[in-house]
């Protein structure tokens, strides 16, 4: 993947774990009939998902830190 840069999309979430959940729940989403916030010529979800991560319209809640 060359672009979004990993580097990038890290500066819009607080870790990579993060961006690999917030990417993979987002994928979902789309795959099960949810809009595209941005258009696009990707046909793969996951990757639509990054898109969005970057350009700012994914918002993420965390709510709880680590389990105990």
């Amino acid at each position: 993947m060359i672009y979004p840069s990993v580097d990038e999309l890290i500066k819009r979430v607080d870790s990579k774990y993060t961006l690999v959940i917030a990417a993979a729940k987002r994928g979902r989403q789309l795959r099960n009939g949810s809009r595209r916030t941005i258009e696009t010529d990707y046909s793969k979800d996951v990757t639509t998902a990054l898109h969005e991560i970057d350009a700012g319209n994914i918002e993420y809640e965390r709510i709880r830190d680590g389990i105990k």
